[in-house]
C-alpha cells in the first residue's frame, strides 16, 4: 500500500500558491510530522479565483486538513465549504469537515452547550426582531453583556456592552468596546447600536449573548485538542473587552502578553485537561452528535475564568471553541496531529 496523500489549505494568492512548499511556511512542523509518520502531504494553498485547480488537486487526495478562518480580507469560507462538501462525497476525508464546523466551531456553540460545566448564562438571537425584543431587558437585568456574531475571528463582531443609566429604552446611552485589535471604547444610544448590529443577521447570521466575566483580566486559557485528548496549553493576558489606556489603544500596556505554551501535562491545567478528556469532550459530542471519527483532527476550546469556587478553586468558562484555523499551535501538536492522521489511515485508507 502507497503512502496516504493529504493536502493542507490554507489561504494565500497565486504566488503563495505557486511557490508554496512543504517546508517554506507556518505548516513547516507539520509537514515534516505527517512525513515522519509515512503521510505524503502536499500544500494546497486556496483562493476562489483558482478554486476550481484546487478542487481538481483534493479530488486526487486521500484525506485533507485544512486552516482558513472564517473571515479573512473581506472573504468568506462560502465557496471553499461547499468545495470541501463536494470533495468529501467522493470519500476523500476532510479535517474538519464543514458540517461539524458548523456544529461546534460557531459562537452557538455556547448556547447548545450552557448547561454543561463550561455555560454560563448564554442566548441566541436568531432575527433582529428577536434581538430588540429581548436584548435590552436582558442588559438591565444583568450588566455587562458580551455580544458575538455568529461566526468570526480576530475579535469581528464580539462587543462588551454596558449600561450607562439605568434606563433600558432605544435612547438610553451605552458603552460599548469590540474586541477586534485597536479598538476603543464608544458611548451612544442603545438603539443606535443594536441597529449597527442587524447586519449580523445576513445570510443566516446571528447573535449570541453571555455576560461579561470580571476575571478576563486574569487571561484567557486556551486548551488545544488532537480529537478528544490535550495537546497543550496556551495561557495569554488578553486585552480584548478591556478599555485602552488614556494613551490609547496603541500604547504598549494596551497590547496582549505573549501566548505561554505548555505541553497537555502542565500542572497548572492538570484540572482543566481532566475535565476536557473525561468529561466536557464526550458530552460536547453527544449534545452536538458529532461521532469519535468526525471530531477534528486539531480544534481548541477557549476558557476565561469563572468564579472562584466555595473552596476557592478556579473553574472556567468556555468563550469560543476554534476549529477552522487553529494556529499556532504547541510543540507537541503536530506529532499529535500526525498520529492521529496516520490511524485514520490505517483504518480507512482508500486503496
Amino acid at each position: 500500500m502507497t503512502n496516504p496523500k493529504v493536502a493542507i489549505v490554507w489561504r494565500g494568492d497565486r504566488a503563495t500558491r505557486d511557490q508554496a512548499t512543504p517546508s517554506n511556511n507556518r505548516m513547516a512542523a507539520i509537514f515534516a510530522a505527517l512525513a515522519e509518520a509515512d503521510i505524503d502531504a502536499e500544500p494546497a494553498v486556496y483562493d476562489e479565483t483558482f478554486g476550481d485547480e484546487v478542487r481538481a488537486q483534493l479530488l486526487k487526495a486521500d484525506g485533507v486538513l485544512v486552516w482558513v478562518n472564517p473571515l479573512d480580507g473581506g472573504k468568506t469560507r462560502a465557496a471553499l465549504d461547499a468545495m470541501l462538501r463536494e470533495v468529501a462525497d467522493t470519500n476523500v476525508w476532510v479535517s474538519a469537515h464543514p458540517d461539524v464546523i458548523l456544529k461546534m466551531g460557531t459562537k452557538e456553540v455556547l448556547v447548545r452547550t450552557k448547561a454543561m460545566g463550561w455555560g454560563t448564562d448564554s442566548h441566541r438571537y436568531g432575527s433582529a426582531v428577536e434581538f430588540w425584543n429581548a436584548f435590552p431587558s436582558r442588559l438591565a437585568e444583568t450588566c455587562p453583556r458580551v455580544l458575538k456574531r455568529l461566526r468570526g475571528n480576530g475579535g469581528q463582531g464580539v462587543w462588551k456592552v454596558e449600561q450607562v443609566s439605568p434606563s433600558a429604552g432605544p435612547d438610553a446611552p451605552i458603552r460599548v468596546l469590540e474586541a477586534r485589535t485597536g479598538s476603543v471604547q464608544q458611548e451612544m444610544p442603545l438603539g443606535a447600536f443594536m441597529a449597527h448590529c442587524e447586519a449580523y443577521f445576513a445570510e443566516g447570521g446571528a447573535i449570541i449573548d453571555q455576560p461579561y466575566q470580571d476575571r478576563l483580566p486574569d487571561g484567557m486559557i486556551r486548551c488545544y485538542m488532537a480529537g478528544d485528548r490535550a495537546a497543550g496549553f496556551g495561557h495569554q493576558l488578553i486585552k480584548a473587552l478591556i478599555p485602552p489606556p488614556p494613551e490609547g489603544p496603541d500604547a504598549p500596556e494596551a497590547q496582549p502578553g505573549p501566548r505561554i505554551m505548555d505541553p497537555p501535562t502542565a500542572p497548572q491545567f492538570a484540572l482543566l485537561r481532566h475535565k476536557m478528556e473525561t468529561e466536557w469532550t464526550p458530552q460536547m459530542m453527544r449534545l452536538l452528535d458529532i461521532s469519535p471519527s468526525e471530531l477534528p483532527i486539531i480544534w481548541d476550546a477557549d476558557f476565561l475564568y469563572g468564579p472562584r469556587d466555595a473552596n476557592g478553586n478556579d473553574t472556567y468558562v468556555l468563550c469560543e471553541i476554534n476549529v477552522s484555523s487553529v494556529f499556532a499551535v504547541p510543540d507537541e501538536a503536530p506529532a499529535a496531529i500526525a498520529h492521529l492522521v496516520r490511524c485514520r489511515f490505517d483504518g480507512s485508507h482508500k486503496a
